[in-house]
């Protein structure tokens, strides 16, 4: 067996742990996020040129589960995840320009690759006859119907999704309470950064654990980022055996988990050139990498909601990742598009290309339009995080028409859907929490 790579804490208080271990618990017990003792090095030459997502997935991660249980189980559960295409298509209006879509799993937004990998490792993870899991999630909006669709009816596994109430698009809102059985839907009368506070308290909390085993399914989960690097790895190699040269990226960002995948393929050793990270009104990226302190703040309300975060989780993974300010700020940039420009930017790629792009997808094409406007020439990829129809509220009004919903969306919006209220407090997540297990103790018998 390979020598194991183990994994610390960003804040490091905590053991050393193995992979398992990692994913099992979600976060470090000091409250801290996991991260592995070093970033291995791959070659691109040690990818099967002709492989399917699946394959560079299992390929690209197999460093990360070395001498782990869960290694020899590695191929298959990349082959369960990663089951959909992750196309990488050229924009025919830019030049040298391309998009890679990430939305044509289940509930068709990105998600859904750490999501369905984090769920087929949970399956060869958890024992028969133990206790149930119960699986924390906080979301702006897709990363709970992403956690639901891949957990929905898993045995051993129930899934408790907080999001804020009223802050989500209709569409998100039902998918995120369409499941049922092991899933419920919890609608906190505060902001996402409540959310995602309630939920790291809940995970801390000791005595809570010893009464109701917890996990996380968010980005703060080291099961859902590593795959995430899996298609801009598939993407990047790609490019680089047709053109030679590194494939740059556009990406919406919002907690900084698909960023950070993003730029942790590119320090292992594959051809990933510049990352460019666009954010929504919510400025705490873009203001630190503009120069000034780290100053993480309250979220505000915009039309890409799944990026409403004022104190993105990941950041402590970027720190760790480059320790000095000069040297973070050497390795991204970042800018805020508001809302009208967004709007703009949808609206003016519909009518003239034919484009359509959810909120979050435009804040990313709005900067590749100014940088190839400005002679940029460099080959870049937008990351296309979601699919329009997710928010048809907002596109079909601008662009006068209504949005084709794929059909997995589509038989999701045709259950009945219902979210329990919920005070955005860390008391209240675990009074209900331990009302929900003592419910499900006395109807078990």
């Amino acid at each position: 067996m390979s020598e194991p790579l183990l994994y610390r804490s960003t804040r490091g208080n905590s053991p050393a742990a193995r992979i398992d271990e990692v994913i099992a618990a979600g976060l470090a017990p000091d409250g801290g996020l996991y991260v592995p003792e070093a970033l291995p090095r791959l070659d691109a030459s040690a990818f099967d040129p002709h492989g399917s997502l699946a394959d560079t997935a299992a390929t690209l991660l197999a460093p990360f589960f070395a001498g782990n249980p869960l290694a020899d189980a590695l191929p298959a559960i990349c082959r369960d995840a990663l089951d959909f295409p992750v196309p990488l298509r050229v924009l025919p209006h830019h030049q040298d320009a391309s998009v890679l879509e990430l939305f044509h799993g289940p509930s068709a937004a990105f998600k859904d690759v750490g999501a369905r990998f984090l769920a087929a490792c949970f399956r060869r993870l958890r024992p028969a006859g133990a206790a149930p899991l119960t699986i924390l999630v906080a979301t702006s909006g897709d990363t709970g119907a992403a956690v639901a669709a891949a957990f929905h009816r898993q045995p051993g596994v129930n899934v408790v999704i907080l999001y804020p109430d009223g802050l989500v698009s209709p569409r998100q809102a039902h998918q995120l309470g369409c499941f049922g059985d092991n899933v419920k839907a919890l609608r906190v009368a505060g902001r996402f950064d409540d959310c995602q506070q309630m939920v790291k308290a809940a995970l801390r909390d000791v005595k809570l654990q010893v009464q109701l085993p917890l996990s996380s399914a968010n980005s703060i989960s080291l099961g859902r980022l590593l795959p995430q690097m899996s298609y801009y790895a598939h993407a990047a190699l790609g490019w680089w055996r047709r053109h030679r040269t590194p494939l740059n990226f556009i990406v919406p960002t919002g907690n900084l988990g698909n960023a950070l995948a993003c730029l942790w393929v590119r320090e292992i050793g594959l051809p990933v050139g510049e990352i460019r990270l666009a954010c929504n009104a919510n400025a705490t990226l873009s203001d630190y990498f503009d120069g000034d302190p780290y100053t993480p703040r309250a979220a505000v309300a915009t039309l890409a909601n799944a990026m409403d975060v004022g104190a993105p989780s990941n950041f402590e993974r970027l720190r760790w990742t480059f320790p000095h300010d000069y040297e973070l700020r050497m390795q991204l940039h970042a800018d805020s598009v508001d809302d009208e420009t967004i709007r703009e930017t949808i609206v003016r790629h519909a009518s003239i290309h034919g484009e359509l792009f959810c909120p979050h997808t435009a804040t990313a094409v709005h900067l590749l339009d100014g940088m190839q406007g400005s002679g940029h020439a460099l080959p870049w990829a937008v990351v296309a995080t979601a699919h329009p129809a997710k928010f048809d509220s907002v596109v079909e009004p601008l662009v006068g028409r209504r949005i084709d919903v794929p059909p997995a969306l589509a038989a999701m919006l045709q259950r009945p859907a219902g979210a329990e209220p919920l005070a955005a407090s860390d008391a209240a997540l675990r009074a209900w929490l331990v009302r929900q297990s003592e419910q499900e103790r006395v109807a078990a018998g």
